[in-house]
């Protein structure tokens, strides 16, 4: 059984820094763009969104789907949820964000199962490949929707 931890210590500990502190953006931008693989990106990437999204979402469905699964289930609901904002500040119907993220985390997974991992590599070829992923999914979105 996992003990769950608090925000303000899943802050501290993806970011080296405590919630709120000065250099928290520097330290998660740096951190989450220099990842080795995709898959680790988005373990540094918006902590409180994700420390939030591992709670309620990522944990609960693990226990009963593979990891996989709940991954993209993840990437899904945070997807959603980004659509909704959009859609109530708009005030339209939006369908971009889900499939998007579901995508991304796809990637993620792949990323994992063919170890497409660069931890040699220059901290900036690193960011670059990061990058790649992030702007390839969403022209390729933009290309379907």
């Amino acid at each position: 059984m996992s003990i769950a931890i608090s925000l303000s210590e899943y802050v501290k500990k993806r970011t080296g820094v405590a919630l709120g502190a000065s250099g928290s953006m520097r330290n998660m931008l740096e951190r989450s763009l220099g990842a080795p693989s995709f898959y680790v990106f988005w373990r540094y990437w918006n902590p409180i969104w994700s420390y939030y999204l591992s709670r309620f979402v990522m944990k609960p469905i693990a226990d009963f789907l593979p990891n996989w699964c709940a991954v993209l289930v993840t990437f899904a609901v945070s997807g959603a949820l980004h659509d909704l904002a959009v859609m109530l500040i708009k005030w339209q119907f939006i369908y971009f964000f889900t499939p998007w993220f579901i995508l991304m985390g796809g990637c993620a997974l792949l990323s994992v199962q063919f170890k497409l991992s660069f931890p040699k590599l220059p901290w900036l070829a690193r960011a670059a490949i990061n990058l790649i992923y992030i702007v390839g999914s969403f022209f390729l979105m933009n290309l379907l929707f």
